[in-house]
C-alpha cells in the first residue's frame, strides 16, 4: 500500500523489453530484493539494485493499463516506496493497481497554483468524487471540480516542485487510479451472483450419500 505521497523524482536509464531500470537515491536507502516501489503510481516489484538504481519487471497488461510503456531514456517519474507499518498517512489509500490513462487537457496558472484539467473515461468518473481523493502518476490530489468528461485539480507550488506533474504539456498520457474504497462499495452493493447448478456428478454423489 502507498500514500501517494512521492519521496523523489527518478530517471529512467534503460528500458528493455519486460523490465525498466531507474536511477534513484532516497528510495534506495533500506531497499531490498522483492520491494515494491511504485513508479509513475505502478505498483512494481524489485528485481535487482545496486548504489544508483534500481530494476523493475513490467509485463504487458501494466504497459496496457499506463504510461510507463511511452517512457524513454532520461524519462523522470515519481517515487514513492510502499508505506511502512509505522509510518505517518499523510495522502490517502493508494494501491499502486492503475485503473487506466487520462489525457491533460489544459493547465491554467491561478495565482500560485496550477490548475490542471484531465480528461478520462466516463467509466472511471463514477470513482470520482468533487473533494474526494485521485491519484495522478503515483501524486494524492483532491478533486477539485467534475465535468463531463473529467476532471481538475490544483497544484501548489511545493507538489509542482517534487513531482513531473507540471512538467506534463496538453496531450500527455497520466496514470489515474480511482477511489479504492469507491470500488469495493460498489462491489458490495451488487446482487450476489446465482448459485451454480449442481453437475449431474454432484447430484449423484448426494443421491448416493443420502443427501
Amino acid at each position: 500500500m502507498f500514500t501517494g505521497i512521492i519521496e523523489e523524482i527518478g530517471c529512467l536509464m534503460e528500458s528493455r523489453q519486460g523490465s525498466l531500470r531507474i536511477r534513484a537515491k532516497k528510495v534506495l536507502e533500506d531497499v531490498h530484493l522483492g520491494d515494491s516501489i511504485a513508479v509513475n503510481g505502478v505498483c512494481l516489484t524489485v528485481t535487482g539494485f545496486d548504489a544508483a538504481s534500481f530494476s523493475v519487471d513490467v509485463m504487458a497488461e501494466t504497459l496496457r493499463r499506463s504510461n510507463l510503456g511511452g517512457l524513454s531514456t532520461g524519462s523522470r517519474v515519481n517515487l514513492e516506496r510502499a508505506m511502512a507499518a509505522d509510518g505517518r498517512f499523510g495522502g490517502h489509500i493508494v494501491s499502486g493497481h492503475i485503473d487506466d490513462t487520462g489525457t491533460i487537457t489544459r493547465l491554467e496558472q491561478e495565482g500560485n497554483a496550477v490548475w490542471v484539467t484531465v480528461s478520462c473515461r466516463k467509466e472511471l468518473l463514477r470513482y470520482i468524487a468533487e473533494k474526494g481523493s485521485i491519484t495522478i502518476d503515483g501524486i494524492s490530489l483532491t478533486v477539485a471540480s467534475l465535468w463531463e468528461h473529467g476532471f481538475q485539480v490544483s497544484i501548489i507550488p511545493h507538489t509542482g516542485s517534487e513531482t513531473t506533474l507540471l512538467e506534463k504539456k496538453t496531450g500527455d498520457l497520466v496514470n489515474l487510479e480511482t477511489d479504492l474504497i469507491a470500488k469495493y462499495i460498489e462491489r458490495l452493493m451488487q446482487p450476489a451472483a446465482a448459485e451454480p447448478a449442481k453437475s449431474s456428478i454432484d447430484l449423484e454423489f448426494l443421491q448416493k450419500n443420502g443427501f
